[in-house]
């Protein structure tokens, strides 16, 4: 597996990739997070433009999608019911969506991630059991609950 930026020739496989990915997670008992369409092709978009979209490639195929971006998240700022394991600077992943459950791929963005910054931010939905669960396994601590601009509450995670 090879992880690239995104390019706009790789919109449609994107939303393919996300829409696989919504239908999981009502599979898996969490129908809320992301509806019926979220991310927006809007964001997909811009995320390319700003290069922080990235995909993993098995032989030519697209088999996840993530964002990744070094850097301050607002959403960040305020964690309640707990604290970020350090105040440091970090990158953060949003918007992970893989295209086959159970094959690592999770995984491998992951250690990509933290080879290129040993201080990594994610936030899930309480109802997302699967991204918890992989959170965990990987080495990714449970920090507290921070709040989305449209006041939505998630579960944020560190490692570093």
């Amino acid at each position: 597996m090879e992880i690239i930026k995104a390019k706009p020739k790789d919109l449609e496989r994107i939303a393919e990739i996300y829409s696989l990915a919504r239908e999981f997670m009502k599979e898996s008992g969490n129908p809320n997070q992301w509806g019926d369409t979220y991310p927006p092709l809007s964001i997909i978009q811009d995320d390319i433009a700003a290069q922080n979209l990235y995909i993993v490639t098995e032989r030519d195929r697209i088999m996840a999608v993530f964002y990744f971006y070094i850097g301050e998240d607002p959403t960040y700022r305020v964690i309640e019911q707990g604290s970020w394991l350090a105040d440091t600077p970090y990158a953060v992943i949003h918007r992970v969506a893989v295209r086959e459950q159970g094959r690592g791929i999770i995984r491998h963005i992951f250690d990509y991630c933290y080879s290129i910054h040993p201080n990594l931010r994610i936030d899930t939905h309480r109802q997302n059991i699967p991204m918890q669960k992989s959170l965990a396994k990987n080495n990714f601590t449970y920090c507290g609950i921070i709040h989305l601009p449209s006041g939505a509450e998630r579960l944020a995670y560190q490692k570093i």
